[in-house]
Formats: structure tokens, sequence, C-alpha cells
């Protein structure tokens, strides 16, 4: 069975909208420590990726990390050094036929995450 891929996007909580210009970067973590690099991408001006991080047909079992570089995009807001630099979220694949979306909802001070449709 072919799996669904994986998906993103990020919400500007602060400010009420999508979060462009974000680096963003995905690994896969194999044995539990090695991670092997599978893209890096930005979002776009709608908080997404301009392509599923990962395709259609090519998600596998396992645990991955989405690491969001959040600091430059927020370092307008506050005079401050931004609190938040990188934001990494890791989770596990269990159903690669399901699709996977890992939303980040961010403000220059706090994150959450959950799994989207």
């Amino acid at each position: 069975m072919s799996g669904a891929g994986l998906s993103t996007h990020v919400l500007d909580t602060a400010r009420g909208r999508p979060a462009g210009g974000i680096p963003v970067t995905l690994q896969r973590v194999d044995g539990g420590r090695e991670r092997v690099l599978l893209k890096r991408t930005v979002t776009n001006a709608d908080g997404r990726t301009d392509e599923p991080l990962i395709a259609r047909g090519e998600l596998r079992t396992g645990t991955y990390e989405l690491t969001f570089t959040v600091a430059a995009y927020f370092a307008d807001l506050t005079s401050a050094a931004p609190f938040l630099d990188e934001v990494t979220l890791r989770f596990t694949v269990a159903d690669a036929a399901a699709h996977y979306h890992v939303p980040l909802l961010v403000s220059p001070w706090s994150y959450s995450t959950y799994r989207g449709s």
C-alpha cells in the first residue's frame, strides 16, 4: 500500500497569519541516533512548502525530525534577542499509508504542534 506523504505549514500566532520564509529541514532518525537529511526547504507566503516534504507513496514508518529555524523571522518583533532559535519536532510515523501533516504554530516566545489531516 502506498503512503500518502508528509506535509507541514507554519502559522505565526503573534501576528495571526502564515509564516513565510521559514527554513525547514527534514531528517529521518535511523537507529535512534543517526540522522539522515531528507530535505531542506523554505515556507512560502502561505506558510507551506511548495511541495510535500515526502511525496505520496514515499513515506516510510519510523522516526523523523522537522527543524524550523524561526529566529530571523521573529527578530523584528522585539528589541531583545529572539527566545526561540530553532524548533525541532521529533515524531513517529506508524502508518506509512496515512497522510501526516505536522504544522507548527509559533510566536517569538512559544510554539505548539499537532498531527493534522
